[in-house]
Formats: structure tokens, C-alpha cells, sequence
């Protein structure tokens, strides 16, 4: 009798042991499906912030870039007045620049 319940407990724990690996299997399938699934989420979370990123780093550029335009335009225009109003003063402070580069460069 002891031997019949020692084979029907060793069979009983082999079954659960072949449950057990089953299980253990399927766990460890779900965690991997889990785990790229969290991966492919992050993925698509990090590229809209990205995107979203570069949107304003882009949005900000074309601002700077308007307004560094606008601020040369302004001095284009001051330079051509002021330059309009004394152009023989305009002549020699250009003649005096070239002189200082040159003797710059000369050294």
C-alpha cells in the first residue's frame, strides 16, 4: 500500500512539476510580449516628445531668425542714411578703416 501511494504521490509531483514548467513558460512569454510591448510604447512616447521638441526648437529658430533679419535691415537702412546725409565724411572713415586693417595685417 505504501508503495502504491509513494508512485501516486511521485506521479502526482511529476504532473505538477510539468504544470509548473508549463506555467513558468507562459510567464515567462507573457513578461518577454510585456516587455516589447513597454518597449514599442516608450519608443512611440520618446519620438513625439522629439518630434514635439523639434517643432519648438524649430519655431524658435525661425523667430531668432526673423527677428536678427529685421534688426539688419534696420541697420542697413541706418547705415544708408547716415551715409546719405555726410558722404565725404562716410569716404574718410571708410579710407581710415583700410588704413587700420592694413596696418593690422602688415604685423
Amino acid at each position: 500500500m505504501e508503495k502504491q501511494t509513494a508512485t501516486d504521490d511521485y506521479g502526482r509531483v511529476k504532473e505538477d512539476l510539468k504544470l509548473l514548467r508549463e506555467d513558468l513558460a507562459s510567464l515567462a512569454k507573457a513578461v518577454t510580449e510585456g516587455q516589447k510591448s513597454n518597449a514599442n510604447s516608450l519608443k512611440d512616447e520618446i519620438s513625439r516628445e522629439t518630434h514635439a521638441v523639434l517643432d519648438q526648437l524649430r519655431k524658435r529658430g525661425d523667430a531668432a531668425l526673423s527677428r536678427a533679419t529685421e534688426a539688419g535691415s534696420k541697420t542697413v537702412d541706418s547705415v544708408e542714411h547716415k551715409i546719405e546725409e555726410r558722404p565725404f565724411l562716410s569716404i574718410i572713415l571708410m579710407f581710415l578703416a583700410g588704413v587700420i586693417v592694413g596696418k593690422m595685417l602688415d604685423r
